[in-house]
Formats: structure tokens, C-alpha cells, sequence
């Protein structure tokens, strides 16, 4: 199993810091929030993406991919029932992927949740309808990457739009692009969902191809009360091959306190279970 950690909780630390201190906890794959590296990332030159690249590759990391797409842009919105909108919505999506690929990245992880919500007067019929059309528009850049969008269900507490993997898959569906597939994350799936987490990673097996570890109090696995057990049980007996990624939202215990704690204890699980025979 491929463990990865989300880069923001280390945003006040220089990139250069950021990798060695990811490396020392024990991670080789490093997801990277954009508005981390730029706010205005059109004008930021390839050749500090390169310098990323190679950074991290000096610790032996791989960056995976970008996560929070939309964080901290204006104008842009994936709902929209305004063209102009949708269509810049879509060319910045195309300008993600095209950056994920200079970073040696393959995955774009769409949550945004307030760029994503329904807008007054739109049903989530209409909504899905203008979402797909800007997941439409920007999937041959997404192709011509070598990345994959994955749709992140978020909880009711975050969006009101794609709060369960079905409805993810559904959107999906109507995409139907090899460039669009499934994200999971624990704390959603712990508050959005009915069914258990290892029916739902078994039910979407075949579309899931990122998935964020975490727990409901906003830390990381093992920060909190789910047992991860179940759960990277469920992962191996679906043989997932992609990575996993540690994504939290209180920082406060410090970044690295929790980027160890989080990773020895996925790997404990993780022996745990080869002990009782679980490959």
C-alpha cells in the first residue's frame, strides 16, 4: 500500500522543508493544494513546477497529483447555469492538469465544495447537467496529461451537491470519459453515507482511484475513534493499487506530530492484519 499526505498543513514551511519533513515520516507520495504554490498559478513559470518536481524527487517523493482545485479562485463555479462560467471554470481545470503533469502528478482530486454548491433556483438535476458539461469541456486536456479527474463526495456540513459516491458515479456516468473517476475519503463517507465504509469501497471498486484517509474530529487516522481495520481490509480485498492519502483539517497537534502518528498507525493496522493473514 502507496502512502501519500496532503502538503497544506505544511504551508508555512518552505517546499524544500516540506519534502525532507514528509520523507522523515516515512511517506513517499506528496498531494499538493495549488493555492499552496500561487494564487495567480497562469503566471507562474514551468520551470518552478520542474524545480518542485525534482525537489521532492531528492527526498524520494513522488507528487501524486493536486487536491482543493477551486480554493481561493474568484469567477469560478461548477454548477453555474451561466456558459462563460462553466467554460472558465473548465480552461482552469485544463491549467491544473496541464501543472499536475510539469509536477509529475497524475491526479486532479475535485472536492471544492463552495464552488461546487447549487446556486439559487438551480435543482440538482440542472446542476449535475452543467457539471458534467464543464467536466466534458476540459477531459481531452485531462487526456492529453495523463491525469484523472476524481470526483470527491463531500457531507451536507460542506456542499449541498455529490455528497455520496453514487451520486459521484452518477455524474460520472455522464461525463463517460476514461479521464473521470472516483474519489473516497473516510470522514465523508462517515457522514454522508448509510451503508458501512467497506460495503461502499466493495460496491465502487472498479471507479475508485484516489482515497483520503482521516477521521470525523478533522485529524488523521488513528487521531480518532474509526477503527481503520475494516477498512484497509476492504482496500486489499478489493486489490486498490492506488495510493493513500492522509488529508486532515486541524492542525493544531503540529504537522508533523500528526503526519507520524497517522502513518504508524495505517502501518500497524496494515500489520495487524498480515498477521491474521490478510494480503
Amino acid at each position: 500500500m502507496k502512502f501519500a499526505i496532503c502538503q497544506e498543513l505544511y504551508e508555512k514551511t518552505d517546499w524544500a522543508t516540506q519534502c525532507r519533513l514528509i520523507a522523515e515520516a516515512g511517506y513517499t507520495g506528496i498531494e499538493v493544494a495549488p493555492f499552496t504554490i500561487s494564487t495567480d498559478l497562469a503566471s507562474v513559470p514551468v520551470a518552478v513546477f520542474q524545480e518542485m518536481k525534482q525537489e521532492a524527487e531528492r527526498y524520494g517523493l513522488e507528487i501524486i497529483g493536486l487536491h482543493w482545485l477551486l480554493a481561493k479562485t474568484t469567477g469560478l463555479h461548477l454548477t453555474s447555469p451561466e456558459p462563460a462560467v462553466r467554460k472558465a471554470t473548465a480552461d482552469y481545470l485544463a491549467l491544473l492538469a496541464s501543472i499536475c503533469r510539469h509536477l509529475g502528478g497524475h491526479l486532479l482530486v475535485f472536492g471544492s465544495p463552495q464552488q461546487r454548491a447549487l446556486l439559487p433556483g438551480i435543482s440538482k438535476a440542472q446542476a449535475a447537467e452543467f457539471a458534467a458539461d464543464v467536466f466534458r469541456q476540459a477531459a481531452p486536456t485531462f487526456a492529453d496529461n495523463q491525469v484523472l479527474l476524481c470526483l470527491e463526495p463531500l457531507t451536507l456540513k460542506e456542499t449541498d451537491f455529490i455528497n455520496t459516491c453514487d451520486e459521484a458515479v452518477e455524474i460520472i456516468d455522464m461525463v463517460n470519459h476514461p479521464s473521470m473517476a472516483l474519489h473516497q475519503d473516510v470522514k465523508a463517507m462517515l457522514g454522508a453515507e448509510t451503508s458501512p465504509i467497506p460495503e461502499i469501497i466493495e460496491r465502487h471498486k472498479k471507479n475508485c482511484k484516489h482515497f483520503h484517509v482521516n477521521d470525523s474530529n478533522l485529524l488523521g487516522p488513528g487521531m480518532g475513534a474509526t477503527d481503520y481495520h475494516p477498512i484497509l481490509r476492504a482496500l486489499l480485498a478489493s486489490h486498490y493499487s492506488g495510493w493513500v492519502s492522509v488529508e486532515v483539517f486541524d492542525y493544531s497537534p503540529g504537522a508533523q506530530n500528526i503526519a507520524v502518528q497517522s502513518l504508524n498507525y495505517m502501518r500497524s493496522v496494515l500489520s495487524n492484519l498480515q498477521r491474521d493473514g490478510v494480503n
